[in-house]
């Protein structure tokens, strides 16, 4: 038999609600290659995107930068204060306005897709793993960066 509890009072409560997720009960993905990455980014907190070691851009659909993370901010040498809420192609990466990258942003409904690549702003040209994903449906667009050494 089963012990039931008023409604409202502490035990109810904490028997009706899951508990919360940290950082550190949450499993980071390690790669960028995750089948499942997109759908964890969607419900990642910033702190969780902070966590990761490889860079996360999170753009609204007209590619205003809503997040951009610790690792990525490092790499590329920009602060994340400073690239935030400014459109990602025109005024932060524009060695990324082009048909490989901004323009699939751009036209195509949906993407996941991972493309070698090579960054040259602001610094000596980097080869890079560039991973696009987007979907109809989703809040954001990630632009995931993995340096190769």
């Amino acid at each position: 038999m089963s012990e039931t509890h008023p409604v409202g009072s502490p035990l109810h409560l904490a028997s009706a609600t899951p508990a919360l997720e940290t950082v550190e009960q949450r499993s980071l993905p390690t790669t960028t290659n995750d089948p499942a990455l997109f759908v964890w980014l969607e419900g990642a907190s910033a702190e969780e995107l902070d966590a990761l070691s490889f860079g996360v851009i999170a753009m609204a659909t007209d590619a205003t930068v809503e997040h951009y993370n610790v690792a990525e901010g490092k790499l590329a040498g920009l602060t994340p204060s400073r690239v935030t809420g400014r459109h990602f192609f025109n005024a932060v990466a524009p060695c990324m306005n082009n048909f490989m990258v901004a323009h699939r942003f751009a036209t195509e409904a949906e993407i996941d897709d991972t493309i070698d690549y090579v960054l040259t702003l602001r610094m000596s040209p980097k080869k890079v793993r560039l991973r696009l994903l987007k979907r109809p449906a989703g809040k954001r667009m990630y632009l995931i960066v993995e340096r190769k050494a």
